[in-house]
């Protein structure tokens, strides 16, 4: 019988993959439905009452009278901020209260800005605060951000706004959709509100969807998609449809134009979409919600690294994650048994190729219970870790947030006699289907359900981990085999332990919520010493403060290989960094060509990690000839040569949230042929990527933009900036250095991160037209939390007037209390026009000591051969032209 429901459930959501009547769309929701009908009328719904306006220190408030004396009056509320406008509308006689997202999931450091009311008027009032200024208008309401005087950003410039409120007869809305009935109890109360982006004709954002980085029009001439969904969901085997919902959901969008980039951030974890509609003036967006209340961030800019910033303020930065998790990992559904996590491991070993991190899927617990193991198949789980961790590699096992209903199972038990689970529209506790059978799920809403989970990550509750054992939550969408559109309904209740809220409320974010807790509970076990690092399919706005995501559940062709980019250059787009897609795709059987440009593109991507579904062949590296293991050899080594750049990068998103892997127009925001631009992108502001994503290619049409030379990233040969046709062959992936650049790597093959932290540095020092060049390097312990008080090296690195100087970061000075031995054995300068008679180095005050170099015969690079250069000391190479 168990095996039959196992079955049974494997080939459930194989069917919900194939079948997208599974799913809503637009119009099979009504609240969409009814917002979408909504049209621009010259006679104005909401006005904004002058005689209510309220002025605080850093606030203003007024009330929203509408037309229809039937229609309740709202209230707006605008809090200024550095970089940052606010504004709320809610209900100003409330019938039901709204969910509004909680504080605490986010690390909000928004400082309070002074405003200066620069003109009252019988129609409107303008405010200025820091370089912006706020225009109201009262008859109809509207509201536009300006900078010297160009409007940037109009709210409710079409008159879209809409605030449903409970209807009298609230129990009679209950709407069906797949066979399951929505009673959806307070009626409708969706909110809504148009923005357009003036002069913009590029936004980016709101992600999951698989489409392209610059959103397209969902409304227009012959233009007939659906809204941008957001709403996380479970799909499996996704399709390469735009407007469809996916795994996560950020409400955030970028416009951007020359000269200016503005954020908007729509704080609401209700089911949501987006329309979007090219206009002769920028950009028209239509947002909506089902419920909730209409609550936004506006980020003035002007530049996207700015943008990153501001919204970095509202929801946090970038949690600096432990150096193993940015090396590689290897997955599979599943790995089946102690000797097969050793066979797989030895592999690795046995064919040279590096990796940090070995994964287990649901088969290795006691019947898909969590925070278990399989008695026979992993009988001694400490003794495995230990002999992972003796080659200094780490493990993840998944812990999915569907708890199986058996008396006995510990955590069951526990959460039954706590009263922690979600309880159904009755108020009983709710059931459902998912990997382990009859199922029920924690509220992770109730932060007493998140100290809970936490606690189970206990070495003493989680019986055969070790601090060598991470964690990947999966599922967590909520993900609801036999649910509406497979999650969870709507209807459900949830508590926040001060007031009960529907699942329709607060449905997007129980993904974010799960790994919250998840990551509190690995700090935790370690007494608050040690970094988390922790996976999740599902994820929102402050996700990047929890942990990594990735893309979900691909497929084993080009077109989500090709999809891989602009999907994670639209999640770093959104302030979530920390993303990858599994190479080689999760479904289906990969040819070598494939598997080989997966690993190459996947090298460059931020979280790096092969796995496959169990259906399909064994896929490790090395089965795949060995010429082909060969050339993922090469990809692999890329990827640990440059981890010095990569860990640089994660400290800068630690700091400020600057994307890691980037869109070209956010380094040159002034070059509109790069807006669109999504097959190509750039790791930090150094190198850019050319990945291959179809077959039988030996070239490729690279675009490198103006301003300075580049430099090709294998044979450092100069590159003219323009279009190019760059060589392609199967075990070439293009990329190249930007002159003006300073980049640190280790170029020493190992096994794994950690054997390399003694490793020297070779620093590649690419001149501009200047004959100039900037970088940096940030080191630490790797895993602790010791670098928030200063426990870490960080080094600025500049080449100017014939002088490479490398000295302490100015942003912020280091303890001391961490240091390092390690070296720069090498140093190799691209572009140096004219070739130096001796090259000498002072290090720290004592000197000048001649090096020793030579010029590379076939780029032309001069190469200066172990000059011993101390990370930690303040040193000057000086070439005497």
């Amino acid at each position: 019988m168990a095996r039959r429901l196992y079955t049974l459930l494997l080939l459930l959501p194989l069917a919900l993959a194939v079948d997208r009547s599974k799913f809503k769309t637009c119009e099979q929701n009504p609240f969409c439905k009814r917002n979408r009908e909504l049209t621009p009328v010259p006679e104005f719904l909401h006005a904004l009452d002058p005689s209510t306006l309220d002025f605080s220190s850093s606030r203003i408030s007024a009330t929203l009278v509408a037309k229809d004396a039937g229609t309740a009056a709202l209230i707006l509320d605008m809090t200024f901020y550095e970089g940052v406008l606010r504004f709320r509308v809610t209900e100003k006689q409330t019938k039901q209260v709204r969910f509004e997202i909680p504080g605490d999931i986010m690390r909000t450091s928004l400082v309070d800005a002074k405003y200066k009311v620069l003109a009252r008027t019988d129609d409107g009032l303008r405010v200025g605060f820091g370089d912006s200024v706020v225009s109201l208008s009262y008859q109809p309401f509207g509201l536009t951000l300006l900078q010297s005087d160009k409007p940037l950003v109009t709210a409710n410039a079409r008159t879209l706004l809409s605030f449903e409120t409970k209807p009298e007869n609230a129990g009679e809305h209950s709407q069906s959709f797949g066979g399951h009935t929505d009673s959806t109890p307070h009626g409708p109360s969706s909110v809504g509100l148009d923005f357009t982006f003036n002069g913009a004709q590029h936004v980016y954002g709101i992600p999951e969807h698989a489409t392209s980085m610059a959103l397209q029009p969902t409304r227009g001439d012959g233009i007939t998609l659906d809204p941008y969904r957001l709403f996380n969901l479970d799909v499996f085997e996704y399709e390469l449809v735009p407007e469809m919902a996916l795994y996560g959901s950020i409400p955030f969008m970028q416009a951007h134009q020359v000269g200016h980039t503005v954020g908007l951030y729509w704080a609401n974890a209700a089911e949501t979409y987006v329309d979007v509609q090219a206009a002769a003036d920028g950009t028209q967006t239509h947002w909506f919600s089902e419920s909730g209340i209409i609550d936004v961030y506006l980020m003035t800019g002007p530049s996207p690294s700015a943008v990153a910033h501001q919204y970095s303020r509202i929801t946090g930065p970038t949690e600096l994650p432990p150096l193993f998790s940015l090396g590689y990992h290897q997955c599979r559904w599943n790995y089946k048994d102690e000797d097969d996590v050793a066979a797989v491991d030895n592999g690795f070993e046995e064919h040279n190729l590096p990796y940090d991190v070995i994964w287990l899927d649901i088969e290795h617990t006691d019947s898909k219970k969590y925070f278990t193991w399989h008695n026979e198949l992993f009988p001694t789980p400490d003794k495995m870790q230990d002999k992972i961790a003796a080659r200094k590699r780490k493990m993840v096992t998944i812990i999915d947030p569907h708890i199986k209903r058996e008396t006995g199972y510990f955590v069951h038990d526990e959460a039954t006699r706590q009263d922690l689970y979600v309880k159904n529209k009755d108020g009983n506790t709710y059931e459902g289907h998912c990997w382990p059978g009859s199922v029920s799920y924690l509220d992770f809403l109730n932060p007493k359900v998140r100290d809970f989970w936490a606690s189970k990550f206990a070495f003493d509750q989680y019986k055969g981990s070790t601090g060598n054992l991470f964690t990947w939550n999966d599922m967590n969408e909520p993900s609801v085999f036999n649910g509406p559109e497979t999650t969870m309904p709507k209807d459900c209740k949830h508590h926040d332990g001060k007031q009960e809220f529907e699942h329709r409320d607060v449905h997007n974010l129980y993904g974010i919520l799960q790994q919250k807790a998840t990551a509190q509970g690995q700090v935790e076990r370690t007494g608050g010493t040690e970094r988390p690092f922790v996976l999740s399919r599902a994820y929102f706005a402050g996700t990047q403060n929890y942990g990594a995501i990735w893309t979900g559940d691909n497929k084993a062709d080009w077109g989500h290989l090709a999809h891989s980019t602009p999907m994670l250059l639209t999640q770093s787009i959104a302030g979530l960094p920390f993303s990858g897609a599994d190479v080689g795709g999760f479904f289906g059987n990969p040819d070598a060509e494939l598997v080989v440009r997966w690993y190459q593109a996947g090298a460059f991507q931020p979280f790096f990690r092969g796995h496959a579904h169990i259906e399909t062949k064994r896929r490790e590296p090395w089965l795949f000839g060995e010429e082909n293991t060969a050339l993922i050899q090469s990809a692999l080594r890329l990827r640990y040569q440059y981890l010095p750049l990569w860990y640089t990068l994660f400290h800068q998103a630690a700091v400020d949230n600057s994307p890691i892997m980037r869109p070209l127009w956010y380094e040159w925001p002034d070059v509109p042929d790069l807006f669109s631009l999504d097959d190509q992108f750039m790791v930090g502001a150094a190198l850019l990527v050319k990945p291959i994503v179809s077959p039988g290619t030996t070239s490729t049409q690279v675009l490198l933009p103006p301003g300075q030379p580049w430099y090709d990233g294998h044979s450092h040969l100069p590159v003219a900036p323009g279009k190019h046709t760059a060589s392609a062959p199967l075990g070439v992936i293009p990329f190249f250095q930007r002159g003006g650049t300073v980049v640190p790597r280790r170029d020493r093959p190992r096994r794994n991160s950690a054997l390399m932290a003694k490793d020297p540095f070779t620093l590649v020092v690419a001149l501009d037209d200047n004959q100039e060049a900037a970088g940096e390097l940030y080191m630490d312990d790797g895993h602790s939390f010791d670098w928030r008080s200063g426990a870490f090296v960080w080094r600025s690195f500049r080449f100017e007037n014939s002088e490479l100087v490398s000295a302490p970061h100015p942003k912020k000075q280091s303890s001391g209390a961490f240091a390092t031995e390690c070296v720069v054995e090498r140093v190799v300068i691209l572009g140096l026009k004219s070739s130096p008679k001796k090259i000498s180095a002072v290090v720290d005050g004592q000197g000048p000591i001649d090096l020793e170099f030579r010029k590379h015969p076939a780029s032309g690079a001069l190469v200066i051969r172990k000059p011993e250069l101390p990370i930690s000391s303040p040193w000057t190479v000086s070439f005497h032209l």
